[in-house]
Parts: C-alpha cells; sequence; structure tokens
C-alpha cells in the first residue's frame, strides 16, 4: 500500500501544475459570512485543480509505465490458448498492475528520492522538484521508445530540428512511446501465438483425415494446448520474458 501511495503521488507530480505546491497547506473549504448571519462554504481553486488533475492518474499510469504492454500481451496469450474469459479481466488487469509495480520501481524509487522526498522535506522549490520528476520517466519512456517513432511525431509537429534527447517533449514522447509500445506487445504476441496455431493445425489435419468434420477443432485442441502451456511452464516463461523485455 506503501508503494502504490507513492506511485499516485509521484504520477500526480509529474503533471500537475507548479502553483498547487506552492505552498507547505492548501485550504480545503473557506467561508465567508452571509447578511443573515450564516456562513457559505466555498472549495478553493487549488482543491479544484488538485482533484481535476486526480482523474488523469489512471491514464498516466497505463500511457507512461510498463501497463500496455504487460496488458496486452496477457490479453493475446488468452486468446492464443481459447479460452477468452479464462483468466478473468479482473484477474489479467491485477497481474499487469503489480507486474508494473515489479519492473517499475527503480524509476519510482528514483523518482521519490530525487525528487518527492526532498520537496517534502523543504530542501527544493515546487518547480524544481517537477523537473526533477520527470527525468526518470523520460530515461525509461526514452529507452524503450524506437528512433523511426520519435521521427514520425517529429515531422507530423514540424519539431525536426530536436538535437538530443533532453529536446523531446513529453507530448511528443509519450504518444511514441505508446506507438513503440503496441508495435513490441503484438510482436510478442506473434511469438506466443505461433506454437497454439500449430496445435490447431495439426488437431484439424487429424480430425479431417478421419472425418469428423462436425466435430470442433477447437474444442479438441484446447486440452492439449493447456497440457502443452502446463509442461513448459508457460506462465513464468511469459512473465519473465516481458520482464526482461523492458530496458530500466
Amino acid at each position: 500500500m506503501l508503494n502504490l501511495a507513492r506511485i499516485s503521488i509521484l504520477l500526480f507530480l509529474l503533471f500537475s501544475f507548479g502553483e498547487v505546491f506552492a505552498e507547505a497547506g492548501i485550504t480545503l473549504v473557506t467561508s465567508a459570512p452571509t447578511k443573515d448571519g450564516g456562513q457559505t462554504y466555498t472549495l478553493t481553486i487549488k482543491i479544484l485543480m488538485l482533484m481535476t488533475a486526480l482523474t488523469f492518474l489512471p491514464a498516466l499510469m497505463m500511457m507512461m509505465t510498463s501497463f500496455a504492454r504487460i496488458a496486452i500481451v496477457l490479453s493475446i496469450m488468452r486468446q492464443a490458448m481459447g479460452t477468452p474469459q479464462t483468466p478473468s479481466n479482473q484477474i489479467i488487469i491485477g497481474l499487469t498492475l503489480f507486474l508494473t509495480f515489479f519492473i517499475m520501481a527503480p524509476v519510482f524509487d528514483r523518482t521519490y528520492n530525487e525528487s518527492l522526498e526532498p520537496y517534502l522535506n523543504d530542501k527544493i522549490s515546487d518547480e524544481e522538484a517537477l523537473k526533477r520528476a520527470q527525468v526518470p520517466f523520460r530515461d525509461f519512456m526514452m529507452a524503450q521508445t524506437r528512433e523511426s517513432d520519435l521521427e514520425l511525431f517529429a515531422s507530423i509537429s514540424g519539431l525536426e530540428d530536436i538535437e538530443s534527447p533532453d529536446d523531446v517533449p513529453f507530448s511528443m514522447l509519450v504518444p511514441a512511446f505508446v506507438t513503440s509500445e503496441l508495435k513490441t506487445a503484438f510482436q510478442i504476441g506473434f511469438l506466443i501465438f505461433v506454437p497454439f496455431v500449430v496445435i490447431d493445425l495439426v488437431v484439424a489435419s487429424v480430425l479431417m483425415s478421419m472425418g469428423m468434420m462436425m466435430l470442433s477443432p477447437m474444442l479438441i485442441a484446447l486440452p492439449f494446448k493447456l497440457m502443452l502451456f502446463v509442461l513448459v511452464d508457460g506462465w513464468a516463461l511469459i512473465i519473465s520474458s516481458l520482464t526482461a523485455s523492458f530496458v530500466v
């Protein structure tokens, strides 16, 4: 739970408005007297900005971490096995979330140690904390992003005079990173699909040679797919391959 709280704070710090952190304390509710002797209560603008920024946390979690690649690969694996509802979506998302925490732990720890902790101890300003928080995420995303994807978005945005990775704006780096993640996820998914397709072809050929055309090949192939997946320790292979595919 502590890591989850840290991650939420870090992602919020990365893209929130610097003015929200300008003061040590933020007044949640302000009150003012009315003419009839009563009181009116209103939320401050800073709290509204904070609540609005918090709504972007799920999108930041999915688009700036290893979440997307893992979720896509696990979904493709489920389809390849012929069990579109098993494991359930809740299990897939839960496993993806905790694998993301595991893979991104060095990035989160670096951001916490270099940005959030000194800011909470009043050692650096809010602007400096925001700049420091961006560096670990920028390094992670840049390491996973293909040059061709960066060039694509650079040409679309007209920023073709970028000289170094530090000059790449976040508005261009994030979509380039997501595009690269989609490509990588589908490449891994293709490699996962091949052995299961071979089993389907073999089972379909055997059934046709025996004249059992009315029997579903997918139904007969399913136990063989499950047996193969268990014998090769498929979950360990997929998780270890996914973890090793990231450059942290």
